[in-house]
């Protein structure tokens, strides 16, 4: 739930952020919140994606990681103040 709520609003205030890439937004969250939410290896997630139909390399992954996870992160963060303050 708070995934696609978080993949929405990235979806909105980032599109540049995701400029250029071959896959889409989704996608590329979707990697980036299983490998730092699970304990999955690079080549785990490969294999998950080659199941649902996505040609994606494990190097791809590794750098959607080291470049999408710190700015996943601070939106989180920012989310969670305000939950944790009552304010949704």
């Amino acid at each position: 739930m708070i995934l696609n709520v978080m993949a929405e609003k990235l979806k909105r205030q980032s599109k540049d952020d995701f400029k250029g890439r071959q896959f889409e937004a989704w996608l590329i969250i979707q990697a980036v919140s299983w490998y730092l939410r699970y304990p999955l290896s690079y080549r785990d997630l490969e294999e998950k994606f080659k199941e649902r139909g996505f040609d994606v390399d494990h190097s791809s992954i590794n750098r959607w990681v080291l470049a999408y996870a710190p700015m996943i992160e601070r939106r989180l963060r920012r989310f969670r103040k305000m939950a944790a303050s009552g304010v949704l």
